[in-house]
């Protein structure tokens, strides 16, 4: 790698760099229990998952869940994963791109719609914060897309051209926010998202995080 220093790769976390379908794949379906709904598989879940998330339930249930339901729904969701969360780990190779895109001069932050108080000590767990010029998780409710949080995330960094910022993601919205504030994106197929669904975009989409960083660099060049 050998970037200038103003090539900004804006990092997803969930499915992306912390390898957590498990728990998100048994959450999802401890949330639709308690409605009387069948599981899903991970498979079916990749073909089938979006942004906002109450749409993905339109899709398995045939119709938008009530506000009651989806509070539910949201509420055991996230009980659910932030104990099964524990037995997950960062994706193979991430802690080493990471250091390897610093290093080569890139700078790097992380945008995720987890929990930012969650979010922030967990990243500190993994020994990964100091890559990062900066660390946003979600504020205010859950089920929302990426992009308003992308503008607020880009215009807090400092130095950081849009034009030479690549969005890294699992999912189409990763890709839908990085185009709304000008900016490029590589999708990751590892994550929430099947390969056809991600292709669909319009972006590149590829098998591997290493991938992705040589992807990022091409574009932001």
């Amino acid at each position: 790698m050998g970037m200038q220093a103003s090539a900004h790769i804006v990092w997803d976390w969930n499915g992306t760099l912390f390898h957590d379908n498990t728990a998100i794949i048994g959450a999802t379906n401890a949330a639709f229990a308690e409605l009387g709904l069948a599981p899903i598989t991970m498979e079916e879940y990749r073909a089938l998952y979006c942004v906002p998330v109450p749409k993905f339930y339109e899709r398995l249930m045939g119709r938008l869940p009530t506000d009651a339901e989806w509070l539910i729904m949201d509420e055991i969701f996230h009980r659910y994963y932030a104990e099964h969360r524990l037995t997950c780990g960062l994706t193979e190779g991430a802690a080493e791109l990471l250091a390897g895109w610093r290093s080569a001069g890139g700078s790097q932050s992380l945008l995720s719609m987890y929990v930012h108080d969650e979010l922030v000590p967990l990243v500190r767990e993994f020994g990964i914060e100091p890559h990062f010029i900066r660390v946003d998780g979600r504020t205010g409710p859950s089920g929302g897309s990426k992009a308003e949080h992308m503008v607020r995330h880009l215009s807090a960094l400092t130095g950081v051209d849009p034009a030479r910022t690549v969005v890294i993601g699992d999912a189409a919205d990763d890709a839908v926010a990085a185009l709304h504030v000008g900016a490029r994106a590589v999708l990751y197929t590892g994550g929430s998202h099947g390969r056809a669904s991600l292709e669909a975009v319009g972006v590149p989409v590829v098998d591997s995080l290493a991938e992705a960083v040589t992807e990022a660099e091409r574009l932001a060049a």
